[in-house]
């Protein structure tokens, strides 16, 4: 992984110091660099594409976009009106389903979820357990966009509550992803 360089993108709230790409951020700092938004409570879909832009602009190495939860829309969003020959590739994981949950209807701009085929390659990682998106729906997110799919089974939301720790699941699961 010492290769390539990662952008990190989290979901609404960030991503606390127990969530997976905190400290996969924190064991990787020379690596690893978090998008930061303005506002990470009230979501608005244009103010997140173009921090992201911004990020990615700056890039000067080959960079592997890893994202969590609303993360992986502002990713979708992105390449939708932007590209870069900088992003070698997506990690997404745990994509919400934010045309059907209840529990996102305060965020603005993300509906509709944008159904084009990545520039670059991607793949999306779902549990059977996740309350955002079920199983069936992140993989029609996947076939969409043109990503390999993986159900990693009752992982709940892939997320700090979840208790993953570390996720060397999904360090291994990145790494296949990069050597393929």
């Amino acid at each position: 992984m010492k290769n390539y360089k990662f952008l990190t993108i989290p979901g609404l709230g960030s991503s606390g110091l127990a969530h997976w790409q905190s400290l996969w951020e924190n064991q990787n700092a020379e690596t690893f660099h978090r998008v930061e938004q303005i506002n990470w409570d009230l979501p608005v879909c244009n103010d997140w594409v173009e921090k992201l832009d911004e990020e990615v602009r700056k890039l000067t190495k080959s960079t592997y976009l890893i994202a969590h939860s609303l993360g992986c829309l502002t990713v979708i969003h992105w390449a939708k009106k932007y590209t870069s020959e900088m992003v070698k590739g997506a990690f997404l994981v745990a994509p919400p389903d934010v045309e059907n949950s209840r529990r996102l209807s305060f965020i603005e701009g993300f509906i509709p979820t944008p159904t084009v085929k990545l520039p670059f390659k991607s793949i999306v990682i779902a549990s059977t357990t996740d309350q955002y998106a079920t199983i069936e729906r992140a993989n029609e997110f996947a076939l969409a966009w043109g990503s390999e799919f993986i159900n990693i089974g009752k992982k709940g939301h892939i997320n700090a509550t979840s208790n993953l720790g570390n996720w060397e699941e999904g360090q291994d699961l990145l790494n296949n992803f990069i050597k393929h």
